[in-house]
């Protein structure tokens, strides 16, 4: 059987190693919470620079990636027959379509895939997607450079047609036979008259997991107070008062 002493020994360095870890944990959660702020105040500064020009738009998928969440005003004529609308995407809670569709840009022997909005999918008939006005000539467009739609889990044959579940600039430039820029654009704006313009672009802002961290650390440093309060209750408060109680009894 351990004796008392040692007892005490073991439950002060489990306790010490218990505290230190929680606390650790918490800071790690508040340090992670601080690269999310510095992170989104980046994207932030991003957004307010100057909108680029087609003629500014990376070709290396390096230098590409320095521009994304940049605003951009571009022109050039939509690719309506290589349209792509990606399945089970959601918007305002609402299950639908992502619409893609490549703008062939004026000056420049590239397309640029653009994320023109959402539009839901038919209750009744999921192969049937809605119809789009094709307006011929040349558009004017504002959006903001992003990276291709998150992937999501593909069934076989999703990958070809025109309800897909995922597309890559690449793989979709290779498809189309056109040279597309590694990039996509949110587009921000309609290019049609309201009342013919059906795509929802109520694109949410990133989200960086801020209350998650900051959830997270007020766990870790709750259970860290919890363990060091029941430390000091058992083995020094606790005893004090039993010791008092027993002293105060009368003889007898």
């Amino acid at each position: 059987m351990m004796k008392p002493g040692l007892r005490r020994a073991v439950l002060l360095l489990a306790t010490v190693a218990a505290v230190g870890l929680t606390a650790r944990l918490g800071f790690w959660q508040l340090d992670r919470a601080a690269q999310k702020l510095a992170l989104q105040a980046a994207i932030e500064a991003q957004q307010q620079r100057p909108a680029l020009s087609a003629e500014e738009l990376a070709v290396a998928p390096a230098e590409a990636a320095l521009q994304v969440h940049r605003q951009v005003r571009l022109r050039g004529q939509w690719l309506h027959e290589h349209t792509v609308f990606l399945d089970n995407r959601t918007m305002n809670g609402r299950v639908g379509f992502f619409v893609l569709t490549p703008l062939q840009l004026q000056g420049r022997p590239q397309a640029l895939l653009v994320q023109r909005g959402w539009v839901p999918r038919d209750a009744l008939e999921r192969s049937r997607v809605p119809a789009l006005s094709r307006p011929a000539g040349p558009v004017e467009l504002r959006g903001r450079l992003a990276l291709a739609p998150s992937s999501l889990y593909q069934f076989d044959g999703a990958s070809e047609g025109v309800i897909r579940q995922n597309l890559t600039a690449a793989d979709f430039a290779a498809e189309i036979g056109r040279p597309l820029l590694p990039l996509t654009v949110l587009q921000l704006e309609p290019t049609l008259p309201p009342e013919t313009d059906v795509l929802l672009r109520a694109w949410p802002a990133p989200d960086f997991g801020l209350h998650k961290h900051y959830g997270y650390a007020f766990q870790w440093f709750a259970l860290c107070a919890l363990l060091l309060g029941l430390y000091v209750w058992f083995q020094t408060i606790r005893p004090r008062l039993q010791a008092r109680r027993h002293s105060e009894r009368p003889a007898g």
